[in-house]
């Protein structure tokens, strides 16, 4: 804590090299982010050359992400997508598979995107819901909508543990049916690697649900028709929109727990659709989030 203008206040304390030492506000957190990168990052103090270069570059780089993403959002307004047929026999056969019954904001969360797929223009839609409200199932159905008819499915996820479980979760509902699925993440070895890109471009997989590296240049979908994008506010603006480079008229569902504040207003500005699932599963305690000091009485009693 400091003493300004005759207050006591609270701040983070950012150490650099030389002893250069930055204050930021409590209520200015928003702006300190996890360093993600290098494993030893050369500390700099603020006033060094390499630093002003280095912002420079960064400067640069996020006005040209911005051109690039303003000619995105305008060429899908613009472009007509891939309408998707109404559901088949097959896809009401995966629906009842379902072991749980359906909240009443999961079934209209399931229609709304079914619907948005079924329409000519490209889907932009985030579903938001807490933790074990259901989201994965509406992408599971969605999913297989694409995949019987033909396109391909992308899943991008933040962790290696969390692609092992959704590709568990796919797998096992969709195997009686013919679906080729593939998880590729940093843990398969190199030539295994190659084998599932090489299948997956050629269109002998029909969904590919990996880490960052499904945003690797070698991976080049033959008929892409759905992008999924979960836990989206573990990902940089770079890379969520990266993936939706690869094709503009790619349908994309993003879910997300806690939507970061620049996708919600993007919604509220109506770049994008937005989709609730605020009723908790039948047996399941709402979620009660509070802050508060350290009390290892309390973490124990929750």
């Amino acid at each position: 804590s400091k003493q300004t203008g005759g207050y006591k206040r609270e701040y983070f304390l950012i150490e650099y090299a030389g002893n250069d030492k930055l204050y930021v506000p409590t209520w200015q957190a928003d702006r300190i982010s996890r360093y993600i990168g290098a494993k030893n990052p050369v500390v700099t103090t603020l006033d060094s050359k390499q630093w002003n270069n280095l912002k420079k570059r960064v400067r640069k780089s996020v006005q040209k992400l911005a051109i690039d993403l303003a000619k995105l959002y305008a060429e899908r307004e613009s472009t007509r997508g891939y309408a998707f047929p109404a559901d088949s026999p097959w896809q009401k056969e995966i629906e009842e598979l379902f072991p749980f019954k359906e909240t009443p904001d999961q079934i209209k969360a399931i229609e709304h995107v079914k619907n948005a797929l079924q329409e000519s223009r490209p889907m932009d839609l985030l579903l938001i819901g807490d933790v074990g409200f259901g989201k994965t199932e509406v992408a599971v159905r969605a999913a297989f909508k694409v995949i019987e008819d033909g396109k391909q499915v992308m899943m991008l996820v933040p962790t290696t543990i969390l692609a092992d479980q959704h590709y568990r979760t796919f797998s096992q509902r969709y195997r009686n049916y013919p679906v080729v699925l593939e998880v590729l993440s940093r843990f398969r070895v190199r030539k295994k690697q190659k084998g599932i890109v090489d299948d997956f471009n050629n269109g002998r997989i029909d969904m590919i649900i990996g880490t960052h590296r499904i945003l690797q240049e070698d991976i080049k979908p033959r008929d892409l028709g759905l992008i999924i994008v979960d836990e989206e506010q573990r990902f940089g603006v770079n890379s969520k929109e990266k993936i939706k480079l690869l094709k503009t008229r790619a349908d994309v569902l993003t879910m997300s727990a806690t939507p970061i504040p620049r996708t919600l207003y993007m919604s509220l500005a109506g770049v994008r659709d937005i989709v609730l699932i605020e009723t908790y599963p039948e047996g399941r305690n709402p979620i009660e989030t509070f802050i508060g000091k350290t009390d290892y009485t309390v973490i124990k009693r929750a």
